[in-house]
């Protein structure tokens, strides 16, 4: 039997869920909502900072986002669950290529990949809670009492809730780019495609038939390494060994 029937995803990627629904591990979104988690903001965050290499900012910015995640369950009084979180990043060399701001961002970003090899990385996190859930079905969340004045938890009420150890991988793979030509960039660009995407482009969408070669994780580069994950969540008590 299962310590925990399902988890909290705090990521608003539709294919990270999905690929959770492949393990069969249930998921419920645990997201930041502007009028409410007022003092988040997960877009400076991603800013890399100066100095930091491709490695170092995908593993900072997943601790800062699943901190926040931890402090907006406890705001909201939630069921206890593991918190999953995860980021991914695109780099050349030391280069860290986040989601383009505008299309021409778009085309310089996918110019630079043209005809040449780059790494993806996946970084990833759980908490757990002290306690087990005690609900067999996933629940709704409820929306908190006093949405614009909403109570930070304190920091001994973050450490009693949740375990010390927090489970943590990040999964490298290398995709190599066929040479692209002009038209075809903005014939993607042009589709809408890479703007809500790191490197400006997805492997599971038009972009595949720029991909002469992946050495590493198909689902990492999507955006979560099931393998990885599997593992992961089998440590958290939400997957069967």
């Amino acid at each position: 039997m299962l310590a925990f029937e399902f988890i909290w995803l705090a990521s608003q990627s539709p294919r990270r869920r999905e690929l959770l629904g492949r393990l069969g591990v249930r998921t419920e979104l645990l997201v930041a909502d502007s009028a409410i988690d007022i003092a988040e903001d997960v877009e400076a965050l991603e800013n890399p900072l100066e100095g930091e290499n491709p490695t170092q900012y995908v593993e900072r910015v997943v601790a800062a986002k699943l901190t926040a995640a931890m402090a907006r369950h406890q705001r909201r009084r939630l069921e206890a669950a593991p918190i999953l979180v995860a980021d991914t990043t695109v780099a050349i060399g030391g280069r860290i290529l986040g989601k383009p701001a505008h299309a021409a961002e778009a085309v310089e970003m996918l110019s630079a990949l043209s005809g040449r090899s780059h790494r993806v990385l996946t970084a990833m996190a759980i908490a757990r809670p002290r306690i087990r859930s005690k609900l067999s079905e996933p629940p709704v969340p409820s929306e908190p009492t006093e949405p614009t004045e909403p109570t930070e938890p304190t920091d001994g009420e973050m450490e009693s809730r949740w375990h010390p150890k927090i489970l943590r991988v990040t999964s490298l793979s290398r995709v190599r780019f066929a040479r692209l030509s002009r038209d075809q960039i903005d014939r993607y660009v042009a589709s809408g495609e890479p703007m809500d995407k790191a490197g400006a482009y997805a492997v599971q969408g038009g972009a595949g038939a720029f991909i002469r070669r992946i050495d590493g994780s198909d689902t990492g580069i999507m955006g979560l390494p099931l393998y990885e994950a599997s593992r992961l969540l089998q440590s958290a008590g939400a997957l069967p060994r």
